[in-house]
């Protein structure tokens, strides 16, 4: 049964469409998820105008799948991971993470978070 990009991907159970380069698509979609937590990459996306492309934001709105528990215990840093993929959704957002003012703000916040945390 193959998965089409409307679904989203069992983590109970091997993937029935086959892996890529060793990995299942969950395996690609975690990793990818994950790096959206750095301001740095976010900013990297915007400069190569993908968080401009519809198709692109579609598939991050895809990825608010993660959100769901069943799914956000895969992330090592839930936190700012769906805080970014959330972001993503606005389109201010997407334009404004060009500014190097809003990525140093964002990685600020992403360390003070952590340091409470402990």
């Amino acid at each position: 049964m193959a998965q089409s990009a409307a679904t989203h991907p069992s983590v109970d159970a091997p993937s029935s469409t086959g892996t890529v380069g060793g990995f299942t698509r969950f395996e690609l979609e975690l990793e990818f998820v994950q790096a959206l937590a750095n301001p740095y990459y976010l900013n990297h996306l915007a400069s190569q105008k993908l968080l401009q492309d519809s198709t692109f934001v579609a598939y991050l709105n895809y990825l608010q799948y993660f959100a769901q528990p069943a799914y956000t215990r895969y992330l090592s840093y839930p936190g700012p991971t769906l805080k970014a993929l959330e972001l993503l959704q606005q389109e201010r957002f997407r334009q404004e993470i060009l500014s190097p003012d809003i990525v140093a703000h964002l990685s600020e916040q992403i360390l003070l978070s952590s340091v409470k945390a402990k």
